[in-house]
């Protein structure tokens, strides 16, 4: 392999491991209150020094799957570990997360296949559980 292309392959990591640490960082941001609202990914792009089309080539060719699909992911983790480790309300969980109630019951359904509210009670641990 020539060294033009081991480079490419490396930045393609580097971007790649750029991108989840920042998405890491912003959600935790956006949840905490010190960002108002998600950046779309042409704003990432740009925080990361990319083209919005090289980041997107770039997730495509090292993962197989859209920076949105990661985005979404990591926002319904973070989503179902309100739902199970808080005593958040569900409107309080959306709000958080910049959504309206009503659209985050939606996208969270089509991500897992069930309402926050099921997915709360089938999930929470009970206060009586060592881990409270």
């Amino acid at each position: 392999m020539t060294d033009s292309k081991q480079n490419n392959l490396k930045r393609s990591k580097e971007i790649t491991a750029e991108y989840f640490s920042f998405l890491d960082q912003h959600i935790e941001e956006v949840i905490s209150g010190k960002i108002n609202d998600f950046l779309e990914l042409n704003q990432i792009a740009k925080l990361l020094h990319v083209s919005h089309s090289h980041l997107s080539d770039t997730l495509q060719r090292e993962t197989g799957h859209h920076p949105c699909y990661f985005y979404d992911l990591k926002i319904v983790d973070k989503a179902k570990f309100l739902l199970t480790d808080t005593e958040l309300s569900i409107a309080e969980i959306a709000k958080k997360l910049t959504y309206d109630p009503s659209n985050f019951g939606k996208f969270f359904k089509k991500w897992t296949g069930e309402t926050p509210g099921n997915f709360r009670k089938e999930n929470k641990l009970p206060k009586s559980s060592p881990y409270f």
